[in-house]
């Protein structure tokens, strides 16, 4: 008897019915990818997102140090590509750098509109033209939970704490740190509301004055009790904090592409991703509030046409 299974007719029979569960396997995994959401070799290429390379320099307000470094840099990088040369000190003194030419700049994040405007006109050299005000923060008390001023600061007036003796505070200074300034306020108010003097002495005491970027750390290595912060920087820094009972300070951050950017491309990039929804939630989880609607202040035509729509 003849031996079937090498009968050519019967082996491409079988191909072809192999060849057709084949497709019609692959024909159904399309469809559950579709189902699940999951995208399909042709979606996912429709749907790439263009990658770009090279760095954009961000002059951002100290406050937001921590932040920059641990949520935006790495979020930003994942999503576009580019990466971040971040410059962070107080508002005012890098207003200053930028207008002095001690740093370029592309993107200049701010913690006061009063450092934008401080770079605004043919006198300042037109750096910047147009800003916008998105966000904002509270002034609070920020303490070490282990301190031993800890449980007076928990329960007890902060205005009264801060003036204990032997009770170290820090704060920035009012001259290059919009920080430094709302905190000179709030502890004149408080010392007027009071009727105490020693509150008027610490916001005149120079001893108390450090660099914005080194009050964190100053405060978790235990060199400081307590110091002035904002609120994000508390969250960044994971230590707690109170609110300032009897006066209310607040930051309110800017954003804008300086003029003369080095790299303006990445510098429109940069504004939008951060002012996307997913960006926002970021910076709300880490203590920014949002406002209802961003506020555009300057000229509208200096908008670069990639953050017209953005921008609003």
């Amino acid at each position: 008897m003849a031996d079937r299974s090498k009968d050519p007719a019967r082996s491409r029979i079988r191909l072809r019915a192999a060849g057709t569960a084949l497709g019609a396997l692959l024909v159904a995994a399309g469809s559950l990818l579709a189902v699940v959401g999951l995208p399909t070799a042709g979606a996912a290429k429709k749907h790439a997102v263009t990658k770009h390379s090279g760095a954009v320099i961000v002059l951002t307000a100290g406050s937001l140090e921590t932040i920059m470094k641990t949520a935006v840099e790495p979020g930003f990088r994942r999503a576009t590509g580019y990466t971040v040369t971040d410059i962070s000190g107080g508002s005012t003194g890098l207003a200053q750098d930028i207008r002095g030419g001690v740093h370029k700049a592309d993107v200049f994040w701010s913690a006061a509109s009063t450092s934008d405007k401080l770079l605004m006109g043919p006198k300042n050299g037109n750096w910047v033209t147009w800003y916008l005000t998105f966000a904002t923060t509270s002034l609070v008390l920020g303490y070490e939970p282990k301190d031993r001023f800890a449980s007076a600061i928990r329960h007890g007036p902060w205005w009264k704490v801060v003036t204990e003796p032997g009770f170290r505070i820090g704060r920035t200074n009012p001259v290059t740190d919009p920080k430094g300034r709302l905190t000179v306020d709030a502890l004149r108010k408080a010392a007027r509301q009071h009727e105490d003097a020693a509150l008027a002495a610490i916001a005149d005491d120079k001893a108390t004055v450090f660099t914005e970027t080194s009050l964190v750390g100053r405060l978790q290595s235990g060199q400081l009790d307590a110091g002035y912060f904002y609120a994000v920087e508390a969250s960044a820094g994971h230590f707690p904090s109170v609110q300032l009972t009897g006066v209310s300070e607040k930051a309110d951050y800017t954003l804008t592409v300086v003029a003369k950017a080095p790299h303006p491309a990445a510098a429109a990039s940069f504004v939008a991703w951060l002012l996307s929804s997913k960006a926002r939630r970021l910076l709300a989880a880490h203590g920014l509030e949002e406002l209802a609607k961003p506020v555009l202040a300057g000229r509208e035509s200096a908008v670069p046409a990639t953050l017209k729509k953005v921008v609003g």
